[in-house]
């Protein structure tokens, strides 16, 4: 690891000593992919050590998974006990929370996990405090919360680099790059736009991170650091939502001062007195992009006594898969009533995709 840590040194201190111009822009652009290719050697060696018995290993459960990031003593354990039936302990100094604490928040028929864990510090990515621990719950997280208050806003932007530091992409979505690696034949790349680099660069990263023969066809146009997190495996792309906690200690000239300096919209909430939580639960349905449903058996009416959490976007095959293979064999259309229907009791078919409300009834 710390071999690793010196090579990564010595290409940063190269990059910064060459100065940057049309004649070297290609060159750093390459030492910028071997940086990238030995941060993936890092983040595999820092799984395999997380995963060693640290006691962070927390089951999903649940519909989804939300974990709460911040510094030290911002209100984390005081928003998860507002949040859920979660009883973390709570004090005025930091490090309250030496282990992640699970809760369950109820919210539109969904059951989601909210994970409370020790506050993140500077040079965590570099395992002080509890950094690499708390960064792999992260990783596998369904929404980030990264939380501070109006004292520690500059947490805000330290955070999300740590992040962006160990290929967590906030609210962004995965490069369409399509790799399709072959036996033989070498490179070859596909693309209708124009890129900001050249057919030669695009191989040379490919064969950076191990790819050397493959069909690579860009489908739109993206930057150098996502041609890099396409070769990527260890970039896991996560939706956030940015909270500033103890806001009804600030004023609203205060308010929108803190709001213009940031590009993230954000949220002003009050754990301790509830202000700002029913808007945040609303705003973790829509980031989560989930949507509830209603089985209606065979033999019954229609009725909401049998909800389903599913993700935007789900088809109804899909659904009758979740149910359970035998079951899905034996469906090919089904009924639905309220949204989505154009009258009471529509036949459909199983392509169709299920919205807020909708209830179903295969047949």
């Amino acid at each position: 690891m710390s071999d690793i840590s010196q090579q990564i040194a010595s290409i940063e201190e190269e990059i910064r000593k060459t100065p940057y111009h049309k004649g070297t822009e290609h060159h750093i652009g390459m030492l910028r992919a071997r940086i990238s290719r030995l941060k993936d050697k890092v983040l595999e060696e820092t799984s395999r050590k997380s995963g060693g018995g640290v006691g962070y290993a927390v089951k999903k459960q649940g519909d989804a998974t939300i974990v709460l990031v911040g510094p030290p003593s911002v209100g984390k354990s005081t928003l998860i006990n507002a949040l859920t039936n979660a009883q973390s302990k709570i004090a005025p100094y930091a490090f309250t929370t030496v282990s992640v604490i699970p809760g369950m928040m109820e919210y539109k028929n969904a059951r989601i996990q909210i994970l409370d864990v020790p506050g993140l510090i500077q040079g965590a990515e570099e395992g002080k405090g509890r950094g690499r621990e708390v960064l792999s719950v992260v990783r596998g997280s369904d929404l980030l919360v990264i939380i501070s208050e109006p004292s520690k806003t500059t947490a805000f932007d330290s955070i999300t680099k740590a992040l962006e530091h160990n290929g967590i992409r906030l609210n962004k979505t995965r490069p369409d790059i399509r790799i399709d690696k072959k036996m033989g034949g070498g490179i070859i790349v596909h693309s209708n736009l124009r890129q900001d680099y050249s057919t030669k660069t695009i191989k040379e990263v490919a064969q950076e991170f191990g790819v050397k023969n493959a069909e690579i066809t860009l489908k739109e146009r993206v930057n150098f650091e996502e041609l890099m997190d396409a070769f990527s495996k260890n970039r896991v792309y996560v939706p956030a939502i940015y909270v500033a906690n103890k806001s009804d200690l600030l004023d609203t000239e205060h308010k929108e001062k803190i709001s213009s300096q940031f590009k993230e919209s954000f949220m002003f909430i009050s754990a301790e007195t509830k202000d700002g939580i029913a808007s945040l639960k609303e705003e973790f349905w829509k980031k989560l992009n989930l949507v509830s449903i209603y089985l209606v058996s065979k033999n019954e009416e229609p009725n909401t006594n049998h909800p389903m959490i599913l993700k935007i976007g789900t088809t109804l095959k899909q659904i009758a898969e979740k149910i359970g293979a035998d079951f899905a064999f034996s469906k090919s259309n089904a009924m639905i009533w309220g949204p989505g229907s154009k009258f009471s009791g529509q036949q459909v078919s199983l392509s169709t995709r299920a919205i807020e409300g909708m209830m179903i009834k295969f047949i």
